[in-house]
């Protein structure tokens, strides 16, 4: 029941960020967001979450992760009301970062709460394994939901249904989870604030320059901020006495390495869903719910990765895991390229989503086990929270990267498309196009499915790149298969 209601929270986190992305097509009608603006939607929450994720562990090392879990499931959930409500972009974006914060603070107690509840060995990889199953696999089953939320009732309903489910986990909490023993430290804020207003300047760069050119005044200025601030950041890390980011932790080979790949691969499986869910909707035609049915296939997958993972990592090891995942990501994305305005759901989606899946299922089960191995008690908050960051952070920046790309070769698409379109419009299309600068289809279709395909590519070379990483940085030696099969804990690295 405890890892139940571990699970739980962990599915409503990452469940909301897909949740959403099914609802953006309504969004961006209701509420006038462009293409490239709508990411933000997404950023605004995974940019808080990610970038106050380190806070959010440490808080729970030093008051008890059961109490700062609860709060933090709470304050998620009263975000998700503020959201259901929105009435304009600003409110909801404002309501999306909150919910960020309340995301922060559970999510990174959620994981340490396992670490503390499991005894070492198979217990624990098994915990780990739902975990991660939930974590990655949690994606899926949000775009299914949003479907039916969509479909069915509004876009309002992907925000109101975190609230009853919020509630539900935090009366459970206190019954089936016990208190952590509290750890005396201090609040490093400033690196909060500083590592966070960091990653915003540098993604608000990236989409800006998707927007305005790399030429642009604030786009200049916004990444020369990011550089300054996230320049500050590590100097405050480096003389904190209790840093949020423990530096020493990348000392350690094999974690710098986890921590790398998990950055490669949020910023692969973001920009997917991100694409992915435009593409079905937007030039398939597909409903809410057939689009979330369309990726309901990505869950099983993925659980079956996960599965394997767990069963053989005490037997090989993960890095055979998180080499072999990483190919099987990229080979998926690399796929996902060749989609066009003639592809279909069956020959051209399905396919390589799936191989995407199975290797995704594969590297969170491995990677998760590698970032906490070794850990001391103080600092399992703190570790979890920094692969987590990683991951939302990743996720944040990685999108931001896939929708510059997607925004220069949408434009160079739309710069030959509506040529084509004005000689064959009618009086009241060019109205139309002079008032809202938006072609119809199948000009628009040829425009979205041109920037798709670019973002793939980039989004493939982030996968490879993951698993050159795990080629050339992971090690393992036999004492740590030792501590996976639960017999000794001897030092070293994982």
């Amino acid at each position: 029941m405890a890892l139940l209601v571990i699970a739980s929270c962990q599915l409503m986190v990452v469940l909301d960020i897909t949740i959403v992305n099914i609802a953006l097509p309504h969004i961006q009608s209701a509420l006038d967001f462009s293409t490239t603006s709508l990411s933000w939607v997404v950023n605004a929450y995974t940019l808080t979450f990610g970038g106050l994720l380190l806070l959010g562990g440490r808080t729970g090392d030093i008051l008890g992760r059961r109490r700062v879990f609860i709060f933090g499931v709470l304050l998620f959930a009263f975000a998700s009301l503020l959201g259901g409500f929105a009435q304009n972009s600003g409110q909801l974006l404002g309501a999306r970062a909150l919910q960020g914060v309340g995301g922060a603070i559970a999510s990174p107690t959620a994981l340490a709460l396992i670490s503390t509840t499991f005894r070492e060995g198979p217990e624990r990889n098994r915990a780990f394994g739902v975990f991660a199953a939930v974590s990655a696999g949690g994606g899926a089953i949000g775009l299914l939901a949003g479907g039916m939320l969509v479909e069915w009732l509004n876009w309002r309903w992907v925000l109101f249904v975190n609230v009853p489910i919020g509630l539900l986990i935090a009366l459970a909490t206190p019954r089936f989870i016990r208190e952590s023993e509290r750890h005396p430290g201090r609040f490093d804020i400033a690196g909060a604030l500083t590592s966070t207003a960091g990653m915003v300047l540098l993604v608000y760069g990236f989409i800006r320059a998707a927007q305005e050119g790399w030429r642009d005044a604030l786009t200049l200025a916004s990444f020369a901020g990011a550089v300054v601030v996230l320049a500050a950041f590590v100097m405050i890390e480096r003389r904190s006495k209790q840093p949020i980011t423990p530096l020493h932790m990348f000392a350690d080979r094999n974690r710098a390495g986890t921590y790398g790949i998990m950055l490669c691969l949020a910023a692969a499986i973001f920009g997917m869903f991100f694409f992915l869910t435009l593409f079905v909707q937007d030039v398939l035609g597909f409903s809410p719910l057939a689009a979330g049915l369309a990726f309901l296939p990505v869950s099983a997958v993925i659980a079956v990765g996960a599965g394997l993972a767990s069963r053989f990592l005490p037997v090989y090891g993960p890095k055979p895991f998180m080499v072999v995942g990483a190919i099987l990501a990229a080979a998926g994305l690399a796929w996902l390229t060749l989609t066009d305005v003639h592809s279909t759901y069956a020959g051209s989606v399905l396919g390589p989503m799936l191989v995407f899946s199975l290797g995704m299922g594969m590297e969170f089960v491995s990677l998760t086990l590698m970032a906490l191995s070794n850990v001391p008690t103080p600092e399992t908050g703190a570790a979890s929270g920094l692969l987590n960051a990683t991951q939302q952070v990743g996720g944040s920046l990685g999108l931001s990267i896939l929708v510059t790309m997607y925004g220069t070769a949408s434009t160079n698409e739309a710069n030959e498309q509506i040529p084509d379109f004005l000689r064959q419009a009618t009086p009241a299309e060019r109205i139309r196009f002079e008032q809202t600068g938006q072609v119809p289809k199948p000009w628009s279709d040829e425009i979205l499915t041109s920037g798709v395909s670019a973002a793939f590519i980039m989004a493939a070379i982030f996968t490879a790149v993951a698993a050159l990483i795990a080629l050339v940085v992971i090690q393992v030696r036999p004492s740590d298969l030792e501590r996976l099969k639960g017999g000794g804990a001897g030092p070293g690295p994982m």
